[in-house]
């Protein structure tokens, strides 16, 4: 008996043409192009210019002239910038803690629907978040002023002498708590929001076993959050690293308290624009971009952890 060989291009499935599997990867080009435009332009094209720049050094006799890591090695010895590192270490330690615990006991008081006019509340929290840094810090810092602020009002008007709020030794508390201010309502936010999406279902099973709303915190609404908690706290590790716009405001106000090296960014500032050192100023910046994202990645790893 005869049997039928089925030929091979009846065989073979029917595939497109090259000229068409050019245009479909194309396609995907094209959607994605505009947002590797602009972070290559907004990214990765500054952070590979201070790369080059902190390979460098200007000097009036000589000019540019290339030095290697001649200015990681000065960074790392660097005093002042070390100073800036650590208080601002001792700024993350106390100010963010107090931050993120007000924020979650404002999202959970809210969430639990025992609030009157919750939305009211919410809006009223989250309010200070709209408003500038520049605005809040010049406010802030007239509240400080014992001599034309209200420190300085209570002061002539009860006849006694509260704390100087910008003297150097509270003018980090002073700040901490502008920045507690600014921030609460926006990680309340996050928090809320993250109290939403946990299932109902939950809640009701609680109810029946008998738990408590202390209970139901600790075991239904703290471990459903616990990406939202370490979120915030990463965003704020990198905003206390970060801090700049508080400490430069003030400067002008308490000059005795705040020095150019207050914090690492501020000491960055100060060296590009009033000291004219481009390139250690870029040095200093990518060392302390380094630090904040150890610190960020340790603290992402030790948080999404199973059984932490």
């Amino acid at each position: 008996m005869t049997m039928l060989q089925p030929s091979a291009a009846a065989g073979r499935r029917p595939g497109r043409s090259p000229a068409r599997r050019a245009r479909r990867s194309w396609t995907g080009w094209g959607f994605i192009g505009p947002f590797a435009l602009v972070f290559t332009l907004v990214f990765l094209a500054p952070l590979v210019y201070s790369v080059y720049l902190s390979l460098f050094r200007t000097q009036l006799i000589g000019g540019t002239h290339f030095v290697g890591l001649d200015n990681y090695q000065a960074a790392l010895s660097d005093g002042q910038f070390w100073d800036g590192v650590l208080r601002v270490g001792l700024f993350l330690l106390i100010q963010v803690p107090i931050m993120l615990g007000l924020a979650l006991l404002v999202a959970l008081a809210i969430d639990s629907g025992r609030l009157y006019g919750k939305d009211f509340f919410r809006i009223t929290v989250f309010l200070p978040y709209a408003v500038p840094a520049v605005v809040a810090t010049l406010m802030w810092g007239f509240m400080y002023g014992t001599r034309y602020g209200l420190v300085g009002d209570v002061n002539g008007a009860l006849g006694v002498r509260l704390p100087d709020l910008l003297s150097p030794d509270l003018v980090l508390a002073s700040i901490g708590n502008i920045v507690t201010w600014e921030f609460v309502g926006y990680n309340m936010l996050i928090f809320y929001a993250a109290l939403r999406v946990v299932p109902h279902s939950l809640y009701e099973a609680a109810e029946i076993d008998g738990a408590g709303q202390l209970r139901v915190i600790t075991a239904i609404k703290l471990p459903a959050i616990r990406g939202a908690l370490v979120i915030a706290t990463i965003f704020s590790i990198i905003g206390s690293f970060q801090l700049f716009n508080e400490p430069a405001i003030l400067q002008k106000l308490a000059p005795n308290a705040i020095t150019t090296d207050f914090t690492p960014n501020y000491y960055t500032y100060s060296l590009s624009f009033s000291g004219q050192q481009q390139n250690y100023s870029a040095t200093v910046a990518i060392v302390m971009g380094v630090i904040t994202m150890i610190v960020a990645y340790v603290v992402q790893l030790r948080g999404m952890r199973k059984g932490a």
